[in-house]
């Protein structure tokens, strides 16, 4: 005789916990969680649900993203058929981002996966489930968004105070902690080898021969051992990290928060006079020395091309050439590499980024012809529409006839609405050199496409 319910409901348990403290414990955070979740799965077996063996932990992994090892697996899993339903102790333990939950939550329906969570009783099969579970998501954002800002706070009032607040350490300076917190001590090797750097700007004029000169000594950035143990820095000193020596207010005794310098706790290693006497030239050299700016030239192909020859990134970069009091700007996409270490280190000449920028564009139209792109398109240009207007009332039919009509759907959106429209459909483009050839490698769009956070 057949019981209650023909239908096993197989349920996966997903644990979190933020940091690694108390995980060497016998019985930790983890294991609580999933006791908790198996004792729920075990009061509805009459329901026939019935608990997987497969364990899906993150221990040591933050909620405000989804790059977790174990929510991979789980993701992999529900989209191969093996879960039917997701119970967790906490809505907090699978997300605490709002925009991250949403996404999970259509992959979940999209499986036909339902979402349980233990201590606030609700699953997502009911409709007050889920209107309770986005008031819920509602206020963990906004909890992770204060504690953001109060960290935010505690660093701008150290760096008020003159005092380290943390950061990758800096050549010429060793970090030793203390019970007011770390503190920048001189490290007289290094401090040397910095000074000679500022005296080679001075001396060669420009940053690629710096760079050179420092790779025939064998300088290499801050070597340091990471908390967890691990060997961090110790790379050879290439262009970026030269720049960054040379701008560092660090080194004149300061410490820098946003576009606020105040003075620091710890001795300076180089002479202000030189080091404002560096900072001129660069400016006169064309280069600003301020702070980065994120695709401040509104490069749409930012993070997507690749040099096959260097296997390494190539980024965009731009020239100046003067016309009586024109000044024209010619955008390109440069091989990391050449950029770092100079033209002769890459075989590949740098490419224009309008004319890849195009090319790149006019595949994504053709694709916008496929019944699966088109889905992906409509679904981005809905989460844009509702983060402009929450209320909007949307058109699947409509969203789809214009999308048919690719163009005037590119030129109603922003630039950084088509940057995140390129990214949602294109994984990577290669740059093949010695065949002079472009290819464009799109996102399986059998899976789901996770947007970042809006904000």
């Amino acid at each position: 005789m057949k019981g209650q319910h023909d239908k096993v409901i197989r349920c996966a348990i997903y644990t979190r916990k933020s940091t690694e403290e108390g995980l060497a414990l016998e019985f930790n955070s983890l294991d609580a969680q999933r006791d908790s979740g198996e004792s729920y799965i075990a009061s509805q077996k009459n329901e026939g649900w019935v608990c997987n063996a497969e364990q899906y932990n993150d221990g040591g992994f933050t909620g405000g993203n989804i790059e977790r090892p174990a929510l991979k697996r789980l993701m992999t899993d529900i989209e191969a058929g093996m879960v039917d339903c997701v119970v967790v102790y906490k809505v907090d333990r699978l997300s605490r981002s709002l925009m991250d939950f949403l996404r999970l939550m259509e992959t979940f329906d999209k499986h036909g996966v339902s979402f349980v969570s233990v201590t606030q009783q609700f699953n997502t099969t009911h409709s007050m489930g889920r209107l309770t579970l986005n008031i819920l998501l509602s206020f963990a954002q906004f909890e992770r968004e204060i504690i953001s800002e109060r960290t935010r706070d505690k660093i701008a009032a150290a760096r008020r105070k003159g005092k380290w607040a943390g950061g990758r350490p800096l050549l010429g300076y060793d970090l030793v902690p203390g019970p007011g917190g770390s503190k920048l001590i001189v490290n007289e090797a290094e401090a040397k080898r910095v000074r000679e750097v500022y005296d080679l700007y001075l001396t060669l004029g420009s940053l690629m021969p710096v760079v050179q000169e420092c790779q025939k000594r064998g300088w290499n950035t801050k070597s340091w051992t990471s908390k967890a143990g691990k060997p961090q820095g110790g790379r050879a000193l290439d262009k970026g990290a030269v720049f960054a020596m040379l701008t560092n207010v660090g080194y004149i005794g300061k410490v820098r928060h946003h576009d606020e310098i105040y003075e620091g706790e710890h001795d300076a290693i180089v002479d202000a006079e030189i080091y404002d006497r560096v900072r001129a030239k660069l400016s006169l050299n064309g280069r600003t020395g301020g702070s980065r700016i994120r695709n401040q030239h509104n490069a749409l192909l930012k993070g997507l091309v690749r040099c096959e020859a260097c296997d390494c990134a190539m980024v965009h970069h731009f020239s100046s050439v003067s016309k009586g009091k024109a000044t024209k700007r010619y955008h390109y996409y440069v091989c990391r590499k050449a950029q770092a270490h100079g033209w002769a280190a890459c075989p590949g000449p740098a490419l224009p980024a309008g004319d890849l920028e195009t090319f790149v564009i006019d595949q994504i139209r053709v694709l916008a012809t496929d019944e699966a792109t088109a889905d992906t398109i409509v679904n981005f240009a809905e989460i844009q529409l509702r983060a402009r207007d929450p209320n909007t009332y949307i058109d699947r039919d409509e969203l789809l006839g214009a999308v048919e009509m690719f163009d005037q759907v590119w030129d109603a959106l922003t630039l950084r609405e088509r940057e995140r429209l390129i990214h949602a459909v294109v994984k990577c483009i290669s740059w093949n050199a010695e065949r002079e050839s472009v290819s464009v490698t799109f996102h399986d769009l059998n899976e789901p496409i996770l947007e970042e956070d809006a904000a």
